[in-house]
């Protein structure tokens, strides 16, 4: 299962790191990212399920390939590959990420690469290895060469190939990224690295930590020069990370974006930001013509891990445990992002200006109700909850229904002219419902403290919200919390009222 605590290692540790011997070396290298439960839930019931691939090209890497393909599905769909973390498995991402959920929705095959203990100790992608990371060498080609195969078998559409990551999964996905922009229309990098951040296990852990400084041109650079001569046409990119993360370092998300930002010629400043669940800001980094090119999904208080919100509902999906945080649904939000739900993932808008105005005018439990100031020329408006059409209306005013009690929802509206294109959507407001159902949480301290609701202090653990002690933080103490309000955990030991 790996280590029982996200790693830190003071300087004079990793001295000794590099001293060691190099099976050591590489192990704690490895800790970057996902010492994650192996034994998962799988995905709501169907036909397909993930299968093993051989002979899908000379494999320098040494990896093994999987597939999920939904049942019937036609040529020229889209392909996702999807790269787990540390100490995980194909298996394990595929069960716990959401992604077979999408895969059935919206129509496209999805691959799960997978690495082992014979590539590095602790089963990661070698994100930090340039002979594993560059184009047509090691990891980064057996992953291009199941891209290949995936096109073949599955006849996936070359022009929407897409690849994500988490942790020592994402450092890889920058990677192929810069080195493969040719093969991928998009990508997303969920609690990663920037693309080339690393050569070595002693600058892995400085862009873990306290990742290079570097300018956007530098960061830029360093793309352009991974990938073929000449090339003009990049990959879209999303970028998920959380406020909390102590493995990898909010930072690199702020490196990641300068990097990409740069490569697209957009500057650091975002076209806007919109407010979605689970204490999310999204930052959208449009294109000259108004198509998202960048965009950055900032988790208020989610420690290191890839966002997942389990349920049945439209827009949930995943399994939570040990570095899969119940917070929201990134492979929803990344999913709309790449335009795999049909809608082009952002299509040059409309001409007809923004609303302005917009204004949440009251909310109950279940509803929320806005107005804004209309638009001339506009036939109807396009209403947008946490950047997904609810609605479109002949009004001026709407009430949204259906809502979860004590939650926040981000809201734009849109003018759509005669010829039913949207224009640009208006500056978002948030709509918070009223109430709040308390829930509980049992688990080991160290569970608490990696989900978000507790934190760790000098060895001892405490709630969130309360600070109320809990004890020693390791995977041997438990207690139950009750969340009593948003982001506020009180022990309520031996058992829960909830």
């Amino acid at each position: 299962m790996g280590q029982p605590h996200p790693p830190h290692r003071a300087p004079q540790n990793r001295r000794r790191l590099l001293g060691g011997v190099r099976r050591w070396v590489t192990a704690a290298a490895g800790a970057l990212a996902l010492t994650a439960a192996l034994v998962a839930a799988g995905p709501p019931a169907s036909a397909a399920s993930l299968t093993p691939v051989t002979g899908f090209g000379s494999n320098p890497g040494n990896l093994s390939m999987y597939a999920y393909v939904p049942d019937a599905l036609p040529a020229g769909a889209p392909l996702v590959v999807a790269l787990h973390g540390c100490t995980q498995s194909a298996n394990d991402y595929y069960a716990h990420s959401g992604w077979p959920k999408f895969a059935d929705r919206y129509g496209f095959a999805a691959v799960f690469p997978q690495t082992s203990g014979a590539n590095n100790a602790n089963s990661c992608f070698n994100w930090f290895q340039p002979g594993d990371s560059a184009r047509g060498r090691g990891e980064a080609l057996s992953i291009k060469q199941m891209v290949d195969e995936a096109i073949s078998r599955y006849g996936s559409d070359p022009g929407r190939v897409f690849i994500t990551g988490l942790s020592a999964g994402g450092g890889m996905t920058a990677n192929m990224l810069a080195a493969y922009p040719d093969v991928f229309a998009g990508g997303a990098v969920d609690s990663g690295l920037p693309a080339s951040c690393a050569d070595s296990v002693t600058a892995a852990y400085t862009c873990m930590y306290s990742p290079p400084d570097r300018t956007p041109a530098q960061w830029g650079n360093l793309v352009r020069s991974a990938a073929p001569a000449g090339t003009t046409s990049w990959p879209r990119v999303a970028i998920w990370q959380g406020t909390a993360d102590t493995t990898v370092r909010p930072a690199n998300a702020t490196e990641l974006r300068d990097q990409w930002t740069d490569v697209w010629g957009t500057g650091q400043t975002p076209s806007r930001t919109e407010s979605l669940p689970g204490g999310t800001t999204r930052s959208v980094y449009a294109d000259a013509s108004g198509r998202p090119a960048v965009e950055v999904y900032s988790i208020s208080g989610m420690a290191h891990g890839l966002a997942v919100d389990p349920g049945s509902g439209a827009e949930q999906c995943g399994t939570a445990g040990t570095y899969y945080l119940d917070t929201i649904c990134s492979s929803y939000h990344t999913a709309l992002f790449w335009g795999l739900d049909g809608d082009g993932g952002g299509e040059e808008p409309g001409t007809l200006p923004a609303p302005t105005g917009l204004t949440v005018t009251a909310t109950t439990g279940s509803t929320a109700s806005l107005s804004w100031t209309g638009v001339a020329g506009a036939t109807s408006y396009a209403v947008l909850r946490d950047g997904t059409k609810v609605a479109t209306t002949t009004s001026t005013t709407y009430t949204d229904t259906g809502l979860t009690t004590g939650t926040a929802y981000g809201y734009t509206v849109a003018a759509v002219d005669s010829a039913g294109a949207a224009g640009p959507a208006s500056s978002a407001v948030t709509a918070t419902t009223t109430g709040f159902t308390p829930t509980c949480h049992t688990a080991s301290n160290y569970a608490h403290t990696v989900a978000g609701r507790a934190y760790a202090d000098g060895g001892y653990t405490y709630a969130q919200g309360s600070g109320q002690s809990m004890g020693l933080w390791n995977t041997f103490t438990t207690r139950t919390l009750q969340q009593t309000a948003p982001g506020h955990y009180v022990v309520a030991d031996p058992g829960c009222p909830a």
